[in-house]
């Protein structure tokens, strides 16, 4: 009897630390990416159903965080695993017995070490930017994750690029608050912000997104502001502005008036012309009448066709220049489905300022020199191309074309974008 109470009590021992492990609260630690030190937060809270769930805030060493939701994490023993869907990246590590570390590996295209200790009252991470945070319903069961960073003046709403949030902004923003009142959103799906199943039809077109900002202004009782947008979110800009001009004193495009924002049909778009020709295939159904068939296959021949094998020949002297490159990852669906509810806008009628790199700067590498005066030069007249149809089919738009800035020209040329937009504003009625 005596040595079957030992065998009990060393069985305990050694299940009792990893069961009894409770890892919610804050994790930190810190990882190497890209020559680059990237401060790493993982929050997590149990969830409603049990097991747990989790946020990870990605700081740079500049202090800009990123949130990312983590879609997936499990514990069994002392072992930890999490996924983050968004980036398309897993972690794998164990847990101290003293629940106060944890040691493992991020494993995304290339396995890096990350440890985490458990953060303290004294050395947990504290979002430094002055902004309020709120969440707004904009559906049924989708609330948004909305930034106030204060100011006086006209207001001014900052919409992010695809996978970023509105906490891109924390640096930037505080910089306009002399100027205007200042808030961010952080689209659907990203972010703090909710994701609904990319799968259910219309979850992301970009009228839907478009929706997601009006629904915002209602709630917030925005009176004609201004919308500033980044790449990606000039959809949600152009979708506002076409269809609901009355809603907005302004538009600023930073790197964001782009063929999602404002459709040239003299070049066209391979990826925009693409889902159109789908979706007219799509109906192409036997079962037609005959009037509706006529009226399809004469759209698809003098209309999508020709502009679809337009955009074929000018994507293939794209690939003439570009560097080799492996075949990626697929995008995530949630992103799959921002990219396939582009539209086509053509109509901007409010006053906009658009601000451009031109040239932009070029990150790829090359095999030679010449290599890379091709492509840069390729890439330079498609740029030039786009921005010479925004200024002509926008004839209230101030277009600034600026050398050699990065994508992220809030960023990279923060003054610039900053003089530009106080300029803006203080010539609107």
């Amino acid at each position: 009897m005596l040595r079957l109470i030992r065998l009990m009590m060393m069985v305990a021992l050694l299940v009792l630390p990893g069961c009894a492990q409770d890892i919610t609260g804050d994790w930190q630690g810190t990882i190497k990416l890209g020559g680059e030190e990237l401060r790493v937060i993982l929050q997590v809270a149990k969830g409603h159903a049990g097991g747990w769930t989790a946020t990870s805030v990605v700081v740079t060493q500049k202090g800009i965080p990123s949130r990312f939701r983590v879609s997936s994490m499990t514990l069994e023993g002392s072992t930890l695993e999490f996924a983050i869907e968004e980036v398309s990246g897993a972690y794998e590590g164990k847990v101290n017995a003293d629940g106060n570390s944890i040691k493992g590996t991020w494993i995304q295209e290339q396995r890096l070490p990350l440890d985490f200790q458990r953060a303290t009252k004294e050395t947990a991470w504290r979002d430094p930017s002055p902004h309020s945070v709120q969440f707004i319903a904009v559906e049924n069961n989708v609330r948004l994750e909305v930034l106030d960073w204060g100011g006086s003046g006209r207001p001014l709403v900052l919409l992010t690029g695809l996978g970023n949030d509105a906490h891109i902004y924390d640096n930037f923003a505080p910089k306009l608050t002399d100027t205007c009142h200042v808030y961010g959103i952080t689209r659907r799906g990203f972010g703090a912000s909710s994701a609904p199943d990319p799968s259910v039809n219309g979850a992301y077109t970009a009228d839907r997104l478009g929706d997601d900002v009006l629904a915002v202004l209602n709630a917030l009782k925005l009176e004609r502001p201004v919308l500033a947008g980044h790449s990606i979110a000039g959809e949600e800009l152009s979708s506002v502005a076409s269809r609901h001009p009355e809603r907005v004193a302004g538009l600023i495009y930073m790197e964001a008036g782009f063929e999602y924002a404002f459709y040239d049909s003299a070049r066209g778009d391979l990826w925009i012309d693409r889902l159109e020709l789908e979706q007219k295939l799509q109906k192409l159904q036997p079962e037609l009448g005959t009037e509706e068939l006529k009226k399809l296959v004469g759209e698809l021949l003098q209309t999508n066709l020709p502009a679809f094998e337009r955009s074929l020949r000018e994507v293939q002297k794209d690939l003439a220049v570009m560097p080799h490159q492996e075949p990626r990852r697929p995008e995530t669906p949630i992103r799959q489905a921002v990219m396939a509810g582009i539209r086509k806008y053509t109509d901007i009628r409010p006053p906009a300022l658009a601000i451009f790199a031109l040239p932009q700067q070029i990150s790829e590498s090359f095999p030679d020199e010449a290599a890379r005066a091709a492509f840069e030069a390729r890439a330079k007249a498609n740029t030039a191309a786009q921005v010479n149809a925004f200024e002509a089919g926008a004839p209230s738009a101030r277009v600034v074309r600026v050398p050699y800035a990065s994508h992220y020209i809030f960023q990279s040329n923060e003054a610039d974008v900053l003089r530009e937009i106080k300029a803006f504003l203080g010539g609107l009625h």
